[in-house]
């Protein structure tokens, strides 16, 4: 059932006391003109469709195999390396300023917007408000993301009325909520503004910043797959995303990894639908980084898998352009 709050009154989000109380908080907080304000939120309107899709999003819908095939597909792989190429420069500085591969970056770009052929169609002004005022098993959190976009599009002087993103607010390129925005947009190309929204260039620099701020380990692996078996119900399967079992854990039970790794380190199997039956994953420490961008181990196998598929293009490319200059 859709939990949702009676529908705000005609003259807008601004005269319900929701509404007043978030004017009151910004004017006496951080300085905003409440007339201002005041005219944002009237013209903010509440979106249904939004209320209906936050209450089924596909990383708690779908299995693995239904997942994969959104986003691992031809298509979505070649415009990747085409994104790659085009931007060669800045990927190259973003991964050696980092130590976030250019293909994680990437396929974070292309899970989010397909490199930004898609960056949302909603106003995040009504997404926000929406959200914040008309859902309350959510409100506390998307009032306090309004409260971060106000202050954003302040900083960054946007349009607050002219943004548009996903239904849950996300924005540009790699979809940063506004919180993200604020603590982990860079301004990558030096021309005063971080902006995520029409800047490939800044994009690219902000994921590989958020990556290294949420402890991305330059080298070290992300996933791999088992050729073992365990029971759905088996200790081994924990349920929360971080890893709290280690390598050595899982050796002792006979799952061996191939990949070079300590015995110390953290390490969580998870069991996934694929498109042939079950597929048994060890994962990493750079696994739990991915689910930062978004709590799922689905998404973040998505990732992964597409960053795999760039990665062997680019290597595929290179062999070509190698064979080329030797013939």
């Amino acid at each position: 059932m859709l939990l949702v709050a009676p529908q705000a009154q005609a003259s807008g989000y601004e005269a319900t006391p929701d509404g007043r109380a978030l004017i009151d908080e910004m004017v006496k907080k951080y300085g905003f003109d409440g007339d201002r304000l005041a005219s944002l939120l009237a013209e903010a309107e509440r979106v249904d469709k939004i209320l209906e899709s936050i209450s089924r999003p596909a990383e708690r819908t779908l299995t693995w195999a239904q997942y994969r095939k959104i986003f691992i597909k031809p298509a979505r792989i070649e415009e990747g390396l085409a994104f790659l190429r085009e931007h060669d420069d800045t990927f190259a500085r973003a991964e050696a300023e980092f130590g976030v591969p250019a293909t994680i970056i990437a396929a974070i770009i292309g899970v989010e917007t397909w490199y930004g052929n898609y960056l949302g169609n909603y106003r995040v002004l009504d997404a926000l408000a929406t959200l914040a005022f008309d859902y309350p098993p959510r409100s506390r959190f998307f009032r306090s993301e309004l409260v971060q976009y106000l202050l954003m599009t302040r900083e960054q002087r946007f349009d607050p009325l002219e943004v548009k993103g996903s239904y849950a607010g996300a924005m540009g390129y790699g979809q940063f909520i506004s919180s993200s925005y604020r603590h982990y947009a860079i301004d990558f190309d030096d021309d005063g503004i971080a902006d995520l929204l029409t800047n490939p260039v800044d994009a690219i620099g902000s994921v590989a910043n958020y990556f290294s701020a949420h402890h991305w380990r330059k080298g070290e692996p992300v996933a791999e797959p088992v050729d073992a078996r365990l029971a759905a119900d088996s200790p081994l399967l924990t349920r929360e995303l971080k890893p709290r079992l280690t390598v050595s854990d899982y050796r002792n039970a006979g799952l061996a990894p191939e990949v070079a790794v300590a015995d110390d380190a953290a390490a969580r199997a998870i069991l996934l639908e694929g498109p042939d039956g079950e597929e048994l994953w060890l994962t990493y420490h750079n696994f739990y980084v991915i689910t930062r961008y978004n709590h799922s181990h689905l998404y973040a196998m998505a990732v992964f898998e597409l960053a795999a598929e760039l990665a062997r293009g680019l290597a595929a490319d290179n062999e070509k352009t190698s064979t080329t200059k030797e013939s």
